[in-house]
């Protein structure tokens, strides 16, 4: 049954991936752990103008390099797997996020409908209508399934925070970076990235 209309789900109900292909709503969903999240209204222009900035900065470093890895940006559905499970069936799915940036390295991943799998390194630019309880649950999404690098950047403050796995699978906070300075991936160390350049208008 294709549902029309947001106020038509049941909050309570648990969904998976082969539900949110029958949903044809306005508002932009993620299913995280089976629960339905609201995404906030369409990001600012300072949201916007910053995921444009690196998108071009993460497409220049890459192209140059002739790398396998692709940048994506949403709307752009990421799956990610029960980490128990090995069933890779719609039904079997239960959390589909769109992250603001995603690099992948791995072409495997990449189907039509996104990718299946956990993106290499994970952006995700916050808007005033982000909650924290919204936040704390993709930190531990992308942690338990095993997102190496994820970075989390404050576009009115001008900050990014740098997380990154440990050897027990779990984030520490690996670098904060403000304006005037210089970011580095962990996982690309030579891709150095100007903060100003990043937060440009």
């Amino acid at each position: 049954m294709i549902e029309k209309g947001f106020d038509t789900l049941d909050l309570n109900k648990q969904y998976s991936y082969a539900d949110y292909l029958l949903w044809r709503f306005e508002e932009h969903l993620e299913l995280i752990k089976g629960k339905v999240f609201r995404m906030s209204p369409a990001p600012n222009v300072k949201h916007q103008r910053t995921a444009s900035n690196l998108h071009f900065i993460f497409k220049k470093y890459f192209s140059k390099k002739k790398s396998k890895c692709q940048v994506f940006f949403a709307p752009f559905d990421v799956r990610l797997l029960d980490t128990k499970k090995s069933v890779k069936s719609d039904k079997e799915i239960f959390s589909v996020v769109q992250p603001d940036l995603c690099i992948i390295c791995d072409k495997n991943k990449l189907d039509e409908q996104g990718c299946l799998g956990s993106p290499d390194l994970i952006v995700e630019i916050l808007s005033k209508g982000n909650s924290k309880k919204e936040m704390k649950i993709k930190y531990e999404l992308y942690e338990e399934n095993s997102v190496v690098e994820y970075w989390v950047i404050y576009p009115y403050e001008e900050i990014l925070q740098q997380f990154v796995l440990n050897e027990q699978g779990k984030y520490y906070l690996y670098k904060t970076y403000v304006t005037d300075d210089t970011a580095s991936s962990y996982l690309f160390p030579d891709l150095k990235i100007s903060l100003e350049q990043v937060f440009e208008e």
